[in-house]
């Protein structure tokens, strides 16, 4: 069967683990060349390489930080330099801060703004200024979250990244067209990674959570994974401006409450 990524190269932002390190190998398998990002080279990125090397894939791994719009850009720069061309960006990385809206600081408020949103403003931009050079398509997916419409106490900054993050998407589906760029979010909700084992930790809290989740389970992140596959791929030829939820059903029983 062939390949859907086949002559394909993607970078996927944030990818040393979580939700991330799950698109980096779900591409990967279905043809994917990839490039891998994160803050720094340790051992999730080796062992990373080593399945994505065991695909038979070409792997290339970036250190840059998501939150400096000059990292950012060297970045995309970078990544196509690696193995000459960039067909899809995933805008995964992202971040998130506890605090009761009273106390946020200006430096927490930046931190997850830059990152969120900021940067991948600037990653697209970067992106599509080289698709439009060389004339080619590209595909961008954003990791977005339920937080771009549903309400969560005490994380006002993430809330605010994600719901500009929303618009940012529309806008440029409608302004990057003409270049035959496409662009969507994935929205996941409750799902088992590194930044939710508080969560999964604490039995009572979790409990609380799965109660508003039709599905009555945590995502896995290999679920996401699967729906940024196919908004990567030509089967979403037709698809641009969307979000796509992958939350077993909490955002639409959270707006019927």
């Amino acid at each position: 069967m062939a390949k859907k990524f086949k002559n394909k190269v993607a970078l996927i932002t944030g990818s040393s683990q979580g939700i991330g390190a799950a698109c980096a190998l779900r591409l990967a398998k279905d043809g994917a060349d990839v490039i891998l990002n994160g803050h720094k080279f340790d051992e999730r990125g080796e062992k990373l390489i080593r399945q994505i090397k065991a695909m038979g894939r070409k792997v290339s791994f970036l250190e840059a930080d998501i939150s400096s719009v000059a990292e950012v850009v060297k970045l995309i720069k970078d990544a196509i330099k690696i193995f000459g061309k960039l067909d899809i960006l995933i805008n995964n990385a992202g971040l998130e801060t506890k605090s009761d809206f009273l106390s946020v600081s200006e430096k927490d408020y930046d931190k997850v703004m830059d990152t969120n949103l900021k940067g991948v403003f600037f990653a697209t931009q970067t992106f599509a200024k080289y698709c439009k050079s060389k004339k080619r398509a590209g595909v961008v997916v954003n990791m977005s979250s339920v937080h771009e419409e549903i309400v969560f106490p005490n994380f006002a900054a993430y809330c605010v990244s994600k719901g500009g993050l929303k618009m940012l998407t529309r806008n440029l589906a409608s302004e990057l067209a003409p270049l035959r760029i496409r662009i969507n979010n994935v929205a996941p909700g409750a799902v088992s990674t590194p930044i939710n084992q508080d969560l999964l930790n604490n039995k009572k809290q979790l409990k609380s959570v799965l109660e508003n989740i039709p599905l009555k389970r945590m995502g896995k992140v290999e679920e996401v994974a699967a729906v940024v596959a196919f908004l990567a791929s030509d089967e979403a030829a037709y698809v641009t401006g969307s979000t796509y939820f992958v939350d077993g059903g909490l955002t639409y029983h959270y707006e019927e409450q």
